[in-house]
């Protein structure tokens, strides 16, 4: 009884039951007008059809298109309303401006090494076409002199986390999408609370929907009173907002402007395997030291300063702190880059999608969602059938069925193609990484997803010609090594009623 009153009257359960209040507000709305229906057919039958012009002429993937024309013919009144109601939604809208300001500010910041991008041209041409194109339309230059250093396992990133974070002197800035107590939280915040009280500029970042579960709703003013700046990112309310669907998905850690650790790694006890939840868990981070660490810097400060009245003065957090001991060729390229959900540019997709496409021999894949808009389908279905080798892990224990079930439903597709797929048998792969004829990877936050693609704000490091890059794909082939082969017979025994829930799914995937 305890736990079922628990339950009942914990913050979770109020902010559902209020969002669900608010929905009944609208069913009984709509049942009101049935009354008139005859009026409300007329108004809302051109109501739609001016709609789903608006739809059709938005400048959006069309998968997006397809879901809300779906619901604006399936259920015409309410679909109409809630696009409506999202389009018109000022939330999103304000925190678009905010973010682009803060982009314009900081872009003389994050300006291209001429030298650089002459150098790289030189060895691939075609590397530096895709440079192009993320200096003038995701915002962020590549760089030399940077050393990469990569963690097979959240186990291996942790205590670097720790040492690092122990050698800071200026600022620690720290950005996550998940934050919950145990090992990992109470050692990193030990650190953060004397690095605070000795006068370091400590910054604490995580996703507001930590609050709906694994926080207390004030939890921001805890960390306060110890002396760290905290805030959350975009609060769960109990009201319908657009705003609350674009998440801080990142995990960026940056030291004096000259370390930064990102990756899938998020700050909790299950990351570093201290706590089994879904079997083993198999994440991957990576460590950037030297010039690069600049845009990872810039980044966390766009994002702090969306909700402050003063903007920080960036110049102050982007010396040059560090050197290297020797600039070594085998560093190569470095490019880290954010991907927000409010701009229309979908760079973290075009990242993938470019190694895909320039592919020589092989593109190899570690995510844990597979959920794929059609350009993502054919880009790999189309590698595949020009002989490059398509690998893809997945999780064989998902933490979330319904996303397990979707993208069950992508397999036969791709496997018929020549796309190979394999599942982690120990547990749960939430590691986001691409690797490509032994030149190229990419390791960061972003699944292949909608979400990810599309809602969520992003990050990743992309690395051309990097030491590390062998370590990289030595891990991915250690990995496979404990995966099991997904065939189509495999996909034909799958239960008719999980393949079928999987499918309906379908009809709504853009939103999941």
């Amino acid at each position: 009884m305890k736990k079922l009153f628990r339950i009942i009257f914990s913050r979770t359960a109020i902010i559902v039951l209020l969002l669900l209040l608010q929905i009944g507000v609208l069913i009984f709305t709509f049942g009101y007008l049935s009354e008139y229906t005859n009026y409300a057919y007329l108004i809302f039958t051109v109501l739609s059809g001016v709609v789903m012009i608006c739809i059709l002429n938005r400048n959006e993937n069309p998968a997006f298109k397809l879901t809300w024309m779906i619901l604006v013919l399936v259920i015409p009144i309410f679909g109409v309303l809630m696009y409506l109601f999202v389009q018109l939604s000022p939330g999103t809208k304000l925190i678009n401006i905010r973010h682009r300001k803060l982009i314009q500010k900081s872009a003389p910041y994050l300006l291209q090494d001429p030298e650089t991008k002459k150098r790289l041209k030189k060895e691939s041409p075609q590397v530096a076409s895709m440079v192009h194109y993320m200096n003038h339309f995701g915002g962020y230059p590549i760089y030399q002199n940077t050393k990469v250093t990569y963690y097979s396992l959240g186990d291996k990133m942790y205590p670097d986390l720790l040492q690092e974070l122990e050698k800071a002197e200026k600022f620690i800035f720290m950005e996550y999408f998940i934050v919950a107590y145990g090992k990992v939280w109470d050692s990193v915040l030990d650190i953060l609370v004397r690095k605070a009280k000795a006068g370091v500029d400590v910054r604490f970042m995580y996703d507001g929907m930590c609050s709906l579960v694994l926080l207390p709703y004030n939890y921001a003013k805890t960390l306060q009173n110890m002396g760290i700046k905290c805030k959350p990112f975009s609060q769960v309310r109990p009201a319908l907002s657009t705003e609350q669907n674009n998440r801080d998905h990142r995990k960026i850690t940056v030291i004096d402007g000259h370390t930064a650790f990102t990756g899938g790694i998020n700050l909790a006890d299950e990351y570093i395997n201290e706590k089994e939840v879904y079997g083993h868990w198999k994440d991957t981070g990576i460590r950037l030291q030297g010039d690069a660490v600049k845009s990872f810097t810039i980044m966390f400060l766009q994002m702090w300063d969306i909700t402050e009245k003063e903007e920080d003065h960036y110049s102050d957090y982007i010396t040059k702190t560090f050197q290297m001991d020797t600039v070594s060729p085998s560093y190569g390229y470095v490019m880290p880059y954010g991907d927000s959900p409010l701009d229309h540019e979908s760079v973290g997709e075009m990242v993938y999608m470019d190694i895909i496409q320039h592919a020589s021999h092989y593109v190899h894949i570690m995510t844990p969602y597979l959920i794929l808009d059609n350009e993502m389908q054919t880009a790999l279905t189309h590698a595949a059938k020009c002989g490059i080798e398509v690998i893809i892990i997945m999780p064989h224990i998902p933490d979330k069925l319904y996303a397990y079930l979707l993208a069950r439903t992508y397999y036969p597709v791709l496997l018929k193609a020549g796309v190979k797929i394999y599942e982690y048998t120990p547990g749960f792969v939430h590691a986001k990484v691409f690797t490509s004829d032994d030149c190229k990877a990419v390791v960061g936050t972003i699944n292949l997803d909608f979400r990810s693609l599309y809602l969520h704000f992003e990050c990743a490091v992309y690395m051309y010609q990097n030491e590390e890059i062998k370590t990289i794909e030595h891990d991915f082939q250690e990995t496979l090594g404990l995966c099991e082969e997904i065939t189509l017979e495999n996909c034909y025994r799958y239960p008719i009623r999980k393949k079928l829930c999987g499918r309906v799914l379908r009809l709504i995937a853009p939103l999941m």
